[in-house]
């Protein structure tokens, strides 16, 4: 299964570069490119690729605002891949809030990007143990307290589905997951499914921000 990018940035030497760095890996295809916000709105739409590789800061209509606008489409949208040039880029945490499935460094190598892209495509989350679970952990901190509604929306999880749902914010795979509760793999994949399906979320990036804003996940 060939997967198809849409690579938004507004500088043209990171678009060729990606282009050129994607084209070269088997099973992906460059679908376009977009040089803002609202032309990679304008683009998804129109193309329709699986992954949008976003920039956050961009002329136009910021990354942010463009994933919320492309994210909205339910299950039928593409997963948004941000990318940063900084890990701790204070703008990444509103974007996974937006929609994102996740962010990627600009460094990354080649290898890193495109089996970034798969992950999402595949619609897992692009949750790294080290980079990515720092900066939700840290964004987090700045909401003290729980909003009500959304601590009431985790009353219908089950306690072992509770249980998984903290562990996904931490970062975890379900292979780890697995191999924690001391259950099949298959099992926590049925635990993720259900959650996400209880909790109306799109995947695991999303579940984990909500972990993180419920309180039920607090950061160390």
């Amino acid at each position: 299964m060939t997967v198809r990018v849409l690579i938004a940035d507004d500088q043209m030497m990171v678009r060729e570069g990606f282009s050129v760095l994607l084209g070269a890996q088997p099973g992906i295809e460059v679908a376009g490119e977009a040089v803002d916000g609202r032309d990679a709105v304008e683009r998804a739409a129109e193309l329709r690729p699986d992954v949008v590789l976003m920039d956050i800061r961009m002329p136009v209509m910021n990354g942010i605002d463009a994933t919320r606008e492309i994210t909205a489409a339910g299950e039928a949208a593409p997963r948004v891949l941000v990318l940063t040039t900084f890990d701790l880029d204070e703008y990444v945490y509103q974007a996974l809030r937006a929609g994102a499935s996740g962010f990627l460094l600009k460094d990354a190598s080649a290898r890193q990007l495109a089996e970034g892209i798969r992950l999402v495509a595949a619609g897992e989350a692009l949750l790294a143990p080290t980079v990515t679970r720092r900066l939700i952990a840290e964004f987090a901190r700045l909401d003290t307290v729980p909003k009500p509604p959304a601590r009431e929306r985790l009353a219908g999880l089950t306690e072992r589905e509770t249980e998984v749902l903290a562990l996904v914010a931490q970062g975890l795979s379900n292979a780890e997951i697995a191999a924690h509760l001391v259950v099949a793999e298959s099992t926590v994949k049925t635990h993720v499914s259900r959650i996400l399906v209880k909790l109306d979320l799109r995947d695991r990036t999303q579940a984990a921000v909500l972990a993180y804003e419920t309180r039920l996940v607090v950061p160390s």
